[in-house]
């Protein structure tokens, strides 16, 4: 591990210590830097301190950046919903409440665990802890997501996420009902500056466009559709929070009181690409799982 140093300016005088090292470590979570901090990773003048030390002007800080271990996956069985597959990708109706690929609180039960069971041949390109994994969605976002079989496959999806010909649809009910048939939102996102757990609309955040229709309007709800043309996390959740439209259930964006349902209301409806090695055009949809069309029915008889 290599020790880092810096020391602290004048404009960051009182700045807490893990807020200034999520900055200098290329913006990772200030949980991460918390966890650093409480394992002895990080000292001030020579000595450790708590993530709350506001610091001062020509403070000493010196830091280690510890290694990742690597997740050892072992591939488990696990039912899975498969929409197509053939020898260089599959479609996955993905259930709500299923993580797409390990990470250090989720190190079994994954759409990765149970794909490395369906098979061998998955494409390396995003590492080994995320085989196969060419976009993903939510743990409590259902739907569809392509998975590639090799590098080659990968790269060719990765190519039409970046060039935005690869079209994703969703469908989710939202508090509000929103005054108009469609619009369209776009408005940056980047790192919440208030909380590096969540995502927001900001100055300097990367470009994000959704477009959305009202399917139907409710009194104090509105189902709607979402189409993304940029991919950015959380995007969807973020874009509807922005302009007063909450996702109902969301943890992260919505209302504390809200609808009976575990988690956020948005499931991935309809996908469109390009096969990456035949070039044929692919379509798949999926119906309403049957959380959102319960959900459906218990607002309809709200009224």
């Amino acid at each position: 591990m290599t020790k880092n140093k810096y020391i602290v300016g004048e404009h960051e005088h009182k700045t807490r210590v893990d807020k200034l090292l999520a900055e200098q470590n290329n913006n990772v979570s200030r949980s991460r830097v918390q966890s650093w901090i409480e394992e002895a990773y990080v000292k001030v003048n020579g000595e450790c301190v708590k993530p709350n030390y506001k610091c001062q002007q020509g403070d000493r800080i010196e830091w280690m950046v510890p290694e990742t271990q690597p997740l050892l996956l072992i591939p488990e069985a696990i039912d899975l919903d498969i929409v197509y597959e053939d020898k260089d990708i599959l479609v996955v109706n993905k259930p709500k409440g299923m993580v797409v690929h390990p990470s250090a609180g989720h190190q079994s039960g994954t759409l990765v665990h149970a794909l490395l069971y369906h098979c061998t041949d998955l494409s390396g390109i995003n590492g080994v802890e995320r085989p196969g994994i060419v976009h993903r969605l939510d743990k409590d976002t259902s739907g569809l997501l392509v998975v590639a079989k090799h590098d080659e496959a990968h790269q060719q999806l990765a190519n039409q996420l970046v060039q935005k010909t690869m079209k994703r649809t969703y469908q989710a009910i939202v508090h509000g009902q929103i005054p108009h048939e469609k619009g369209l939102i776009e408005a940056p996102i980047g790192r919440d500056p208030k909380d590096r757990q969540k995502m927001a609309v900001v100055d300097n955040g990367k470009q994000a466009i959704t477009h959305f229709r009202v399917l139907q309007p409710y009194q104090d709800f509105s189902h709607v559709e979402c189409q993304l043309e940029t991919g950015r996390t959380h995007q969807i959740r973020v874009h509807m929070k922005y302009i007063g439209y909450p996702i109902v259930g969301d943890p992260k964006y919505g209302p504390r009181k809200t609808l009976p349902t575990n988690g956020q209301v948005l499931h991935a409806k309809e996908l469109r690409f390009n096969h990456p090695i035949n070039n044929e055009e692919m379509h798949f949809t999926t119906e309403l799982p049957t959380y959102f069309h319960d959900l459906l029915v218990y607002i309809q008889k709200m009224y």
